[in-house]
């Protein structure tokens, strides 16, 4: 198994790393709205909330305690150092909320707010994964009751994440440190998950990550909690899904699931890219780790899933420079007002970053058009000829013909591999309305996780439950050589 046998570097890396990741995350979320930033502070607040408040549930508090609340020895106990945090959580939450009013309320603020708030978060986040940590040995339970039946207390609210009715089963699982433990919260957040109550399961798996340093089931936990975000879908939770499988990533780049987690990276952004005429930001990153994923993973099983995903980035990315082409292009050819320099410099930037860009005809017949209108004829006739030769079915093609004819330059037979290419299918009028009304650009985007399936079927067998049979990892020739989260159809 890929981790039993790196497990010492991991840790290692795992600890060198630790002090660097909120500031990471925060460079992540920089280029998110305002209120995006913000949701997912108050998402990491309300996560470190929960696992203190499990944690504080492990301790009984007896009246002695109680009367010794402000003495600065009960502070430095473990129940009065998870307290502290505590009290320090909701300090932030409060913080947030109050933010996150001026944001909603369209009141004045400062970004540098946000930014102060994502560090202080971050440096709480560490202190309360240490604490946990470090207080895992005072909540040990002496002896395992693992695979045994559990008495469940009723209780009107776990964790603040359930009405009433409910019981403490969850509290006792992260608040009792107990050998074998860590095998039990990860069957226990693996259906929690796919019961789509992602902040349980999160919770859950983050309880293996930050008591049980040692578990095997370390590395699949943190990729299940970027699944989890990933599968619930939210603008702030793919933000957060980004971030964590980017984070998982770092510290197992050779593990054979390596190529498929930096497949999501890229479908996360992908998730978030709007039409062509918007902000082109999710799709330029969507691109570069598609990029990434091809050039690092050369023989993974997954190229021709990421190529497609590639052209379709690709293909958003060089509409948005054809639309700012074709500004330039009307305020210089129909307006006589100048910018046929940025017009040239964009539809240049199509045919050189983007090869297999499905208008490239439309580049090159209108970037030909700059070049006659500065009377530079060689250059036009050379992106006439190239939109003739390669682009045989163009409804540009006559057209450039007739330039071709008027300006005495020859005309090339068609190349013969491309007597196949069609133009992209015009899409219908209800198709365009609809996509321009809701902001949509099609796209192919796998919804499943690494792990775990969007829509879970218990007659499905799925990577996760293949970690579950082998106490923690899985092996290279257990994964399937496809896009797919089944490993099969029927569960053993």
């Amino acid at each position: 198994m890929f981790f039993c046998k790196h497990k010492a570097i991991i840790f290692s890396f795992f600890l060198m790393l630790t002090l660097t990741v909120p500031n990471l995350a925060q460079t992540k979320n920089a280029d998110a709205s305002p209120g995006q930033r913000l949701d997912v502070l108050r998402q990491k607040i309300d996560s470190m909330r929960r696992s203190l408040s499990g944690a504080i549930s492990a301790f009984k508090e007896d009246k002695a305690d109680k009367a010794k609340k402000g003495d600065k020895a009960a502070l430095e106990t473990p129940l009065g150092r998870l307290k502290s945090l505590e009290k320090d959580t909701s300090g932030l939450s409060s913080q947030v909320a109050n933010l996150r009013g001026k944001v909603d309320r369209g009141e004045k603020y400062e970004i540098s707010d946000i930014e102060q708030l994502e560090i202080a978060v971050g440096e709480v986040q560490k202190r309360v994964d240490d604490t946990i940590f470090e207080t895992a040995k005072d909540r040990a339970a002496p002896v395992s009751n693992v695979g045994k039946p559990r008495e469940l207390k009723k209780n009107k609210k776990f964790l603040g994440i359930f009405g009433g009715g409910g019981n403490k089963e969850y509290e006792e699982l992260i608040g009792t440190v107990t050998p074998g433990r860590d095998r039990e919260l990860f069957i226990v957040a693996t259906r929690e998950v796919r019961k789509n109550n992602y902040d349980v399961g999160r919770l859950l798996f983050q309880t293996i990550i930050t008591t049980y340093p040692d578990s095997p089931y370390l590395p699949m936990s943190k990729l299940a909690v970027a699944d989890s975000f990933y599968l619930e879908g939210a603008t702030s939770s793919l933000i957060q899904a980004a971030a964590s499988y980017q984070d998982w990533l770092t510290f197992f780049p050779t593990h054979p699931l390596a190529d498929r987690v930096l497949l999501k990276i890229a479908e996360c952004e992908m998730r978030q890219i709007g039409l062509p005429d918007r902000d082109a930001t999710h799709a330029r990153r969507a691109e570069q780790r598609l990029r990434a994923l091809l050039q690092q993973y050369p023989n993974t099983a997954l190229r021709k899933d990421a190529e497609q995903r590639l052209s379709e980035s690709q293909d958003n990315l060089g509409l948005h420079n054809l639309y700012v082409a074709n500004y330039y292009y009307r305020l210089a050819v129909d307006q006589k007002k100048g910018g046929l320099k940025g017009a040239q410099s964009r539809y240049r930037e199509n045919l050189d970053k983007y090869p297999n860009f499905s208008f490239n005809d439309e580049n090159l017949y209108k970037l030909a058009i700059t070049y006659q209108i500065e009377e530079e004829t060689d250059e036009a006739a050379k992106y006439f000829q190239r939109l003739v030769r390669d682009y045989p079915n163009s409804d540009y093609v006559d057209k450039a013909k007739e330039q071709l004819q008027a300006m005495g330059a020859a005309i090339p037979p068609p190349n013969p591999e491309r007597l196949k290419a069609l133009p992209p299918e015009k899409k219908s009028f209800i198709t365009n309305f609809k996509n321009e009304f809701f902001g949509i650009y099609p796209l192919t985007i796998d919804k499943d996780g690494v792990l775990m399936t969007n829509d879970f079927d218990t007659s499905k067998f799925e990577l996760i439950d293949q970690i579950i049979a082998n106490q923690g990892d899985i092996t290279a020739s257990q994964i399937p050589k496809a896009l797919t989260t089944v490993i099969s159809n029927n569960k053993p």
